[in-house]
Order: C-alpha cells, then structure tokens, then sequence
C-alpha cells in the first residue's frame, strides 16, 4: 500500500480509503462480519476509512467505532454531514444549528472525541457558505475536527468556498469527493484542475461505476436496477447503450493486459496526479479481498492511452449516471418568475 499527503494537510493516507456505505441496513447487515472487513483493510496497510452519518441513518458510523476501538490512532477517520438525518427540515444541509447537532451525533456514533476530515456531503443552496464554513472552523478550533472538506461540489462552488474562507478567515475546506471512473471522467475538466490550483486533496468515489466495472457478466441485473437509478441500468436508454459498448471493449483490453476488470477500473483512478485516494466500497468480505489484491497495480502510458480510446478524458459516457439534479434551485422552474 502507498500513501500520499491528504490536500496540504501533512496527514499521509494511504492510496486506497476504505469506504463504509455498503456497511448497515443499505448493504451488510451483519456487524460482526463488517467489523472484520474493517480489520482486515487495516491489516492490509489501509489507514483511511470513510462513512457519513446518513449511511443507513448512523448505523454505519456505528460499526466504524465498534472496528476502531484499540485501533482509532492509527487511522485517518472521515465522516459526512448534510445530507436528510430524518424528516425533520432542520437536520440536514449546512446551518450552524444543525451542523454542531450532527458533529455532536457523529462524534457519539463512532465513540470518537474528534474526526480527522469532516466533509459537506452535498451543496446547501439555501445556506450561506459563510455560515457553514464559520461553524465548521469552530469545530476544527475547539479540536472535535482536524480538517474540512466537501463533496459534490461544483467548480463554481469549490471556488467561491475557497474566496470566502480567504476573505472571513476561516479554516477552507481542505477535500473534494466527486464520482470518478473509466466511465465518468467528467470530473476531469474542470474539478480536478480546480483542486489542484487550490491544493485540495481529492478522494473519488465509484471507481466501478455502480457494478459496470466490475466484472459482472451482466452489470444491469440486480437490486441496482430499480428505484431512482433504474435509469442508469436501461439497456433502452442510448447513454446506456454506449456505457454497455464501452465496457465490452474494456473487457477486451484488460484480458489483453492480463488483469480483472475491476483492477484496471481502480488503477486507472489512481494513476491520476490529482487524486489523493480512491474509496472502495465492498459489501462483502471476498469483495474486499478481491480488490486489495490489485493494489500495486501501475498501469503504463500505453494502456492509459488505450483507455482514452474507449473513453475520451473529459467525458461521461452516460450523461445521466448521476441521478442527483446538480441544478441549482434558482433554475427551477417553480421558482422562475416566469
């Protein structure tokens, strides 16, 4: 495992962040056995886990702390707020209220008296990111945050971030966690070069694209292909088609190069110059296994130049694989006044 400096921060993590959505009532119910996987990244050189409070409404940053326990000083811990913990309209998004209640929830969940990187995990349109950023530098003051970040955030936003922390004083957010894959390489255009003018580490996320990387003979079968992402799954919809073409030729290249799929799909990410860590998310055990075991895999300027043949850099083979509206409020159209 090799590690790299998170965003200018002098934290080194390693290559590969262990990502723990998939732990909980959304993926592995069984706790023992998610605690053992936790172990077993660890155990393999992994120093960098990543939860968020929503992820199965707190019950995945619950066996984060259960895994930690004897072991927290040794790893780089980041959890998420802003995303709906309930119905309640004040717990989410980015206010001082709700974000000193959902630190103080995350800090109890995890039975941890700090966290390492706290991450906005989606724009608030309707808060002042002043507002956000003053509590969030509050945290980082009274010691129950070493380092901020966001995800999610548009090149606009990230900058104007950036400005406000500049011109208020504040502590900047530190991290970007977009999507990145072979087939979402959207982020390539403008957010990775953000980043890197502003120093910002970047921690990717869905570096299999949802199972299309995978290996899976027929990546659109199963739970994923129903509920809001069906769309992406459509063998009818022509983003799809192409994604389904795309990968059938990167089957090929990768059998070419004598690698799985999977391990082309996380070594590609990784061979970025902006990315930071690459979170893997495994539901199960041999999952995991799996993956670690392409770890040290370096692909050359050939095989990446061959990627860029299937996929061109910059480009999102299927338009709608973020079923997330990225549109602003004010472009709403029950909000224009016309």
């Amino acid at each position: 495992m090799k590690y790299r400096v998170l965003g200018g921060t002098g934290i080194s993590v390693s290559e590969f962040a262990l990502g723990t959505m998939m732990l909980g009532a959304m993926g592995n119910t069984d706790h023992d056995e998610s605690v053992r996987m936790i172990h077993t990244a660890l155990d393999a050189g992994i120093n960098f886990v990543d939860t968020a409070d929503v992820y199965s409404q707190g019950e995945s940053e619950e066996i984060v702390g259960k895994a930690l326990k004897g072991r927290r000083d040794d790893v780089v811990l980041a959890t998420k707020f802003a995303l709906p913990m309930g119905s309640d309209r004040n717990h989410r998004g980015g206010s001082r209220r709700w974000v000193m209640q959902a630190v103080e929830d995350s800090l109890r969940r995890l039975d941890t008296d700090h966290i390492d990187l706290y991450q906005m995990h989606r724009p608030d349109h309707g808060t002042d990111i002043d507002e956000t950023l003053s509590a969030l530098s509050d945290l980082v003051h009274a010691g129950k945050v070493r380092a901020i970040g966001g995800s999610f955030f548009s090149p606009a936003q990230a900058v104007e971030a950036q400005w406000t922390a500049e011109r208020r004083g504040h502590q900047r957010f530190r991290t970007e966690q977009p999507p990145y894959s072979i087939l979402t390489r959207g982020i390539e255009a403008e957010v990775l070069p953000t980043a890197q003018r502003y120093g910002m580490g970047v921690l990717t996320f869905g570096p299999l694209n949802s199972g299309w990387l995978s290996g899976r003979s027929d990546p659109t079968s199963g739970h994923r292909n129903a509920g809001a992402g069906a769309k992406m799954f459509d063998l009818d919809e022509p983003g799809v088609r192409a994604k389904a073409d795309a990968v059938d030729k990167l089957k090929a290249l990768a059998a070419e190069v004598g690698v799985s799929l999977p391990h082309l799909a996380i070594a590609f990410v990784r061979s970025h110059p902006a990315i930071t860590s690459v979170i893997i998310g495994p539901r199960r055990p041999e999952q995991l296994e799996d993956l670690l075991a392409g770890a040290d895999l370096e692909l050359d300027a050939d095989v990446l130049d061959r990627i860029d043949e299937i996929v061109p850099p910059g480009v999102d083979v299927n338009p709608d694989d973020f079923y997330i509206d990225p549109t602003p409020p004010i472009l709403d159209k029950r909000l224009r006044r016309r």
